[in-house]
């Protein structure tokens, strides 16, 4: 069976394109992986070309009840207690090899096999086959537990809607007559990421490095919770060189040697504690459970009361 690398998406501008010449699923927030299975093995391997049949087994299993000859592209994932793909819970999965380590894993951690393309069937290559009638070739495969196939849309609407309402990380948008091109990045699949926006409360900095020496590495954010200040994660993109000389200069005149927060902070490097004062607006694409903002990049300043930004106002919503 060939060994195919996953084809990727390039990322696209804004809200996904519109038109009868694409198609729409949900972005699965996942680990990439094609299988296949020949009828004697079952090969799972990554975007880098690792093996991962061993990390999760119980997919290496299911595999085995597919028919003979086929190579599927898919994403493994973790679904939370509201059904969302959680990158975070399936990180418990992830790097695991140790039989020991992996069913212990595996007991409190599930996973599923999300499939959106057929790249062979009956040991013959559909890489040369447009997108649809790899999808009607797909819908035919019976799939076994664990694995369930991506719902396909013509109208992207009402799943950008659903990835903003939920906290998924957005929209895949595939060419009906895309060819699949295994390693390249190609522009007959555009992924549109929802960014959600937040404010918070500067209360920190890392010292600066390399090119930010004698700046900032990171402002260290926070949301009012009561009387007490919740650790939302920190921010160290989306600044250009005079921001971070500006900014720096301004946070040393607001230093504080004590720190906000009741609990440590896991981040590294120096850090220095500041008056809560400067309410920053972050981007953001979601919510950790541990609730960090993922994938921040800071956007501004405004001129918001620090008192009203709180944990209440500011904070993950419940889906729905």
């Amino acid at each position: 069976m060939p060994n195919y690398l996953p084809m990727l998406a390039q990322t696209g501008s804004g809200t996904p394109p519109v038109g009868d010449t694409w198609l729409h699923e949900l972005k699965w927030d996942g680990v990439r992986a094609v299988t296949s299975w020949d009828g004697a093995a079952v090969a799972m391997r990554s975007r880098n070309d690792n093996e991962m049949s061993a990390t999760y087994p119980e997919l290496a299993r299911g595999a085995r009840l597919l028919e003979p000859g086929v190579i599927l592209d898919g994403e493994v994932v973790t679904l939370d207690a509201d059904g969302v793909p959680s990158f975070e819970l399936l990180q418990r999965r992830m790097n695991l090899h140790a039989p020991g380590l992996v069913r212990e894993a595996g007991a409190t951690v599930p996973v599923t096999y999300v499939v959106f393309d057929l790249l062979a069937r009956r040991s013959e290559s559909l890489v040369t086959t447009p997108l649809e009638e790899r999808q009607a070739e797909l819908a035919e495969l019976e799939l076994p537990t664990g694995f369930v196939l991506s719902a396909i849309h013509d109208d992207p609407d009402p799943i950008w809607q659903f990835a903003h309402e939920r906290g998924v990380e957005g929209v895949v948008s595939k060419r009906r007559e895309s060819l699949y091109r295994p390693g390249v990045r190609s522009p007959d699949w555009v992924k549109s990421v929802v960014f959600r926006s937040v404010r918070a409360l500067v209360v920190g900095f890392t010292e600066g490095a390399g090119g930010r020496s004698g700046g900032f590495g990171a402002l260290i954010l926070g949301l009012r919770d009561g009387e007490s200040m919740r650790w939302v994660g920190s921010v160290g993109s989306g600044f250009s060189e005079s921001d971070v000389r500006t900014i720096r200069a301004a946070l040393d005149q607001m230093a504080t040697p004590e720190t906000p927060f009741e609990a440590s902070v896991q981040v590294p490097g120096q850090i220095t504690w500041v008056e809560p004062a400067l309410v920053a607006m972050v981007q953001y694409k979601q919510w950790t459970g541990a609730g960090r903002l993922r994938g921040p990049s800071f956007k501004g300043f405004t001129d918001s009361p620090p008192e009203t930004i709180t944990w209440e106002a500011e904070g993950p919503k419940a889906p729905g």
